[in-house]
Formats: structure tokens, sequence, C-alpha cells
């Protein structure tokens, strides 16, 4: 199994961005990708996850997985999406949650994208001029990221543990809905998607940038800079 937790070294050639939930609206992501001159070279796009699922595209994750300027978290979605194929999802609750695509396509494909995508992450750090900031899909579990991080990679945590704390970070909601505004320490920001919105948002150093680019009335996907200037955390870049 590869590592739950990732570290990115300070880009010191180019830009970091991190995307909203994509939910298989990858043609989007190409365009908000176009509006920032994106230079694959230099440049690197984050996801918080969700990149699958409900929207026209999903299918073309493994190509955007597959490149050396992507790099993403895995969403409760995803989770969804590999577990299917392994027979611990429920059909038809998938599919009422957008997972038609993957239940209609070829068994080998399921297996191909279910692999793929249990290779990712769940947590990643990306360091900048202003500090660390982390990206996970929904929530972190712990006062500390460095705790949260530690904790998904260290040996002597057990399966069971793991994996409720990796449903913590994929699938919680309790941050958001109950207005906590602790500051998360070891980090400068965390991003985060999971909660649709009409606009990005914050709770003391947590952002959400998922902007609903799957919801009629929201209709957003939403690409944002990571410390684009010596002041600033982040600011919306592109929207599509």
């Amino acid at each position: 199994m590869s590592s739950l937790a990732l570290n990115y070294p300070r880009n010191t050639r180019g830009r970091d961005f991190v995307v909203g939930d994509i939910h298989g609206h990858f043609s989007r992501l190409d365009a908000a990708m176009r509006q920032i001159d994106f230079d694959p070279a230099v440049d690197r796009i984050f996801s918080v996850g969700d990149m699958v699922d409900r929207g026209p595209e999903s299918e073309r994750v493994l190509e955007y997985i597959s490149q050396p300027w992507f790099h993403a978290v895995r969403g409760n979605h995803e989770d969804m999406a590999i577990r299917y194929p392994e027979g611990s999802m429920d059909m038809e609750t998938y599919v009422r949650n957008g997972g038609a695509w993957m239940v209609g396509s070829p068994r080998s494909f399921q297996i191909e994208v279910s692999d793929a995508l249990s290779t990712l992450p769940v947590a990643i750090t990306v360091e900048t001029d202003l500090g660390d900031i982390g990206i996970v899909h929904a929530d972190c579990p712990a006062a500390r990221w460095r705790d949260f991080t530690g904790r998904l990679t260290h040996p002597s945590l057990t399966s069971r543990d793991r994996t409720l704390l990796t449903q913590q970070a994929l699938w919680s909601r309790e941050r958001i809905e109950s207005g906590d505004c602790t500051t998360l320490q070891d980090v400068a920001a965390i991003v985060v998607g999971h909660t649709p919105l009409g606009q990005i948002s914050r709770l003391a150093n947590v952002y959400y940038i998922d902007t609903g680019a799957c919801f009629r009335h929201m209709n957003k996907l939403t690409l944002v800079q990571l410390a684009p200037t010596a002041g600033t955390i982040l600011r919306e870049a592109a929207v599509a």
C-alpha cells in the first residue's frame, strides 16, 4: 500500500494550485487551466478529491492522476469507486451517488480504476513560502495536522483505527456543521472540499473550496492558487 500522507517541497520554479471537487467535469478543469495559462513544466495542481461520480467524464480520472503535475487526495467518492469493484459498496447506493459510470463499465476497467485510486493518499502537505499547507478531502480529525498525518502513517496503528481515521478525513462535516473556528496547528492553512458552498469559505485556517460543479444551483468549479503573494495564503485563480 502506498503512503496515506505525502509531502511536497516548495515549488521554486512555478505556481501551485488546488482544485475543488471535480465530479467528472474534467473539461471544465481544462478550461480553468487555460484561464491561468497553466504551464505543466513548472506548475502543479493539487486536488481535494471527489474527482469522479455525478459528472459526464469520470472515466478521465486515470488520464489526470497519471500526469506528473497533478496530485490528488482521495475523497469519499474515490472511496466508493475503490470499494465497489471489491464488493464492499452496495450497487444501488453507489448509483444513487453518481456511480452509474463505474457500475456500467467493464469489470477490467472497474478494477483498473479501483487499483489506481487506491494508491492516492488521504492527506498531502505542500510547503510554501508562508508555511505548510495541508490538503484533505473533508476534515482534519485532530487538533494538529502533524498528529493526523503521523497517525495515518504510523506502523503501530491498527488497520481498524486507520480505517476509522480515514473515514473521518473523507466523510466528516462535523467542523463546518458546528461552525468550529478552532485554528488547526502545525500548518498555515488546510484546504478541503466535500461540502458544496456558493463561494470559497473559511473557518479559522480551514478553507472550503468545493463550489458545486455538479449541482445546477451552484455549477462552478473553482481553482485557487496557494501563497500567490507574500501575505496571502490562497486566492481564487479561475472559475469554470
